[in-house]
């Protein structure tokens, strides 16, 4: 696994052990910001289940700003924490030991995200209420992207403001796109 492009492109990332995970393939990843950018001028990434912290690492490396990762596993943070540490600017990124839904009930930060990656555990995902909740708490920029990455019978649809506008299957996943109604890619 790798940062494919930008700042850090070609750095190798570290993955997590174990059965227990599913870490976006090198091949998807690309698609993805082939899909959505491929790089961007600025702004604030929310990554709510990090796992290893590439997908995060890759849009800052394409020219976000800054990035937080949230991640309930302490083995997994440990594996974030020495990625991020592969870029040498650690300040760009904020790693949160919680759940998706705990930090989505307590978030309180200043600012509003332009690019929300969801990758739950398969069995687990609860994409729409959980976009439906960061709607609710006005933490979404106007020209805010959601990327949701599912198994691949999974299709996901509009959620209040929120229009999927670009869907594509590789293998066993789906990735879907999520844009503001109105709002021109």
């Amino acid at each position: 696994m790798r940062i494919i492009s930008g700042e850090y492109g070609g750095r190798r990332l570290r993955a997590l052990d174990g059965d227990n995970t599913r870490p976006t393939t090198d091949k998807v990843k690309e698609s993805i910001f082939n899909l959505i950018g491929p790089y961007f001028d600025g702004g604030v990434c929310l990554d709510l289940f990090a796992g290893s912290g590439a997908l995060a690492i890759e849009a800052v490396s394409r020219g976000m700003n800054q990035a937080i990762l949230i991640e309930k596993s302490a083995k997994a943070i440990q594996v974030i924490k020495h990625n991020v540490a592969l870029t040498k600017e650690d300040k760009k990124f904020q790693v949160l030991r919680t759940t998706a839904n705990q930090y989505l009930t307590a978030f309180s930060e200043d600012f509003k995200f332009s690019l929300v990656l969801m990758d739950p555990p398969y069995n687990l995902q609860e994409i729409e209420s959980q976009i439906e909740k960061l709607q609710a708490a006005d933490m979404l920029s106007q020209d805010c992207l959601i990327v949701c990455e599912t198994a691949a019978q999974v299709a996901l649809s509009d959620v209040g403001e929120f229009s999927v506008i670009k869907r594509r299957v590789y293998g066993a996943t789906a990735v879907t796109i999520y844009q503001r109604k109105g709002e021109v890619s």
